[in-house]
């Protein structure tokens, strides 16, 4: 008798962990697609001229742009939950992306992180409220990247006529080539404000750092540097100063590298 006892008390505790084994598999199992779907992801390409335009206005997240040999511009993003809704539209030789006007009136959205490949000499016009901008190996008309709140710039091999980066709480970098003729803008509150380009660049420089008067101009001082307001403002030329560059850092640092 005791030993079907003991068999029968073995047989309830089995039965009762393999219930328990399953009860947690199914819990596993529900809980797992939940986990995987707090990402999705946006992609989408277009055919494209060489000098297409791309324009993407984003609310948060990371903005990627990289210039390539295709015709054709490919966009993927990854989107946090509430997934943004992402609309992309093609017109004239422009791709838009506007993603705030594409959530209009819901509450609300979670960060969508692009990436997306232009042709070289695509003509690239990014903003967000929050988040990075990255923009590499682009050779079109124009650039420009702009944070209307919080986030780094960082232009990588630009040889572009006309670059406008503003961002108001991060730091900023251009690597490029200064063109002939070419008008170049970078404006930030704070931060550190970074500008590389080649020693034998021309240009007119207007400079601002009325903070913490950190101008450092390495490579490129040279006797037509004037400091004004007790080194809040440098102002000269570089070479026969046919571009003009200008650049301001209300609370942050300002230097130039060569390249």
């Amino acid at each position: 008798m005791n030993r079907i006892a003991n068999t029968s008390k073995n047989l309830l505790k089995n039965g009762s962990a393999k219930v328990l084994l399953l009860v947690l598999s199914g819990a596993f199992l529900i809980a797992l697609p939940s986990a995987v779907s707090a990402q999705k992801s946006f992609k989408k390409s277009y055919p494209a001229s060489k000098n297409v335009r791309l324009d993407l206005v984003n609310r948060t997240g990371t903005v990627t742009v990289e210039g390539w040999e295709r015709n054709e511009i490919r966009i993927s993003a990854s989107l946090e939950r509430p997934y943004a809704s992402i609309e992309p539209s093609s017109h004239s030789g422009q791709i838009r992306i506007d993603v705030v006007k594409a959530n209009q009136g819901r509450g609300e959205v979670g960060d969508a992180n692009f990436t997306i490949y232009v042709p070289y000499g695509a003509t690239v016009d990014i903003e967000t409220r929050i988040g990075n901008l990255n923009v590499s190996n682009v050779r079109g008309v124009y650039v420009r990247a702009h944070i209307t709140s919080e986030g780094d710039v960082t232009l990588t091999n630009i040889v572009a006529s006309k670059v406008t980066a503003k961002n108001v709480n991060g730091n900023m970098f251009f690597d490029g080539i200064v063109r002939p003729g070419g008008t170049y803008v970078f404006k930030s509150v704070t931060g550190d404000v970074n500008v590389r380009i080649p020693l034998e660049s021309s240009f007119r420089l207007l400079a601002t750092a009325p903070t913490t008067r950190n101008i450092s101009l390495g490579s490129f001082s040279n006797t037509s540097m004037r400091l004004i307001g007790n080194g809040r403002r440098v102002v000269g030329k570089v070479g026969g100063g046919s571009a003009t560059l200008t650049v301001e850092n209300l609370r942050g640092t300002i230097s130039f590298l060569r390249r």
